[in-house]
């Protein structure tokens, strides 16, 4: 892969952002993984063939954020790619009965902790040599279509979209590129329970496909490996049968 890459991977220590980040590191990446939980990406640190670097940080937090990324930088003064998945969502609800301080941090660890790390490694992109570098947004099926009761998850991710088209506009002159990778029903243990069943917009509830997360780990190292010249706008990668085209 030529010199030293350097990626960052938040929300690294579980689901996604842990088969994200071991997928980059068998590519060649240098990883970097960030969480809130350190014991974690520690274990996911050792499964990773490659180096690694461990922060532990909170993504909606502006100075973890920038705690985050002067180490990035004083250990390798660079970085090539940024994956925003850091993420979580809210208890299925009413719309009338959702706490404003559910709301708010959903919001603050979806969009505001994508636009956080996406502005610190805008910065940096900017300035290294050579210039450039590529932030992949992990957007949702629900930043096309919303699942009953999830104002806040759906409101956050549909800011997720509008923060990926103004980055990858506003990278241009610094050969910045930002992609959004729309994920549905990819197994972890927070979709564990579709196999249950969950809510659909009839009133029902059924059980719903999923697919093997690594299937997304591989998608993502394929928007992370094509050169500063080509950009994966957006990718759709879903489990086949699920209900998300005719879903409503």
């Amino acid at each position: 892969m030529g010199q030293q890459k350097i990626a960052l991977v938040t929300g690294a220590g579980s689901g996604i952002g842990k088969a994200t980040a071991i997928a980059l590191s068998a590519a060649g990446f240098t990883v970097v993984l960030t969480g809130r939980r350190r014991d974690r990406l520690e274990e996911v640190a050792s499964a990773c063939g490659n180096e690694t670097l461990v922060h532990e940080s909170d993504v909606s937090d502006p100075k973890a954020v920038g705690h985050l990324f002067e180490s990035i930088h004083n250990q390798f003064e660079r970085l090539d790619v940024l994956f925003n998945n850091a993420g979580g969502g809210s208890p299925p609800r009413s719309f009338e009965e959702i706490p404003f301080e559910e709301w708010q941090r959903v919001i603050n660890v979806n969009l505001t902790g994508t636009f956080l790390c996406s502005q610190a490694a805008f910065g940096m992109m900017k300035e290294q040599t050579p210039m450039g570098g590529r932030i992949i947004n992990n957007g949702s099926i629900s930043a096309h279509v919303p699942r009953p009761l999830s104002a806040p998850y759906t409101a956050s991710k549909h800011g997720v979209t509008g923060l990926t088209r103004s980055t990858s506009l506003d990278g241009r002159p610094y050969n910045i590129v930002c992609s959004q990778i729309d994920i549905g029903n990819a197994l972890t243990e927070l979709t564990a329970r579709m196999g249950d069943g969950v809510p659909q917009p009839d009133g029902t509830i059924k059980p719903e496909p999923t697919m093997d997360v690594e299937h997304v780990a591989d998608a993502i190292v394929q928007m992370a490996g094509f050169p500063l010249e080509t950009n994966v706008q957006f990718m759709t990668i879903m489990a086949t049968k699920m209900p998300f085209i005719g879903r409503g």
